[in-house]
């Protein structure tokens, strides 16, 4: 693979809910998705949370969208590309 291929690669984006903002630059975001079970065939809900970095404030219950990125701190790989939708207080 070449440089630019690796790079593309590591470009995930995922989108989730802002469950934590209480660092700075820093919010935790929930992500979900539906996995089928390989026995049952089952839907299930599975989840994990990031830490991602954003240099504007969110709040907690925005829908944002995260893309993966080199380290940034120990816990701390993903940035906070955009908005998707904000939460209406």
């Amino acid at each position: 693979m070449s440089a630019t291929e690796t790079a593309k690669k590591l470009k995930r984006t995922l989108q989730g809910r802002v469950v934590s903002n209480k660092m700075q630059k820093t919010v935790t975001v929930l992500i979900e998705r539906k996995v089928k079970h390989p026995i049952y065939g089952k839907y299930i809900s599975v989840s994990k949370k990031y830490h991602a970095h954003a240099e504007t404030p969110f709040n907690e219950g925005d829908l944002v969208e995260i893309q993966e990125g080199r380290p940034i701190s120990k816990t701390k790989a993903w940035t906070v590309t955009k908005l998707l939708q904000a939460v209406s207080v």
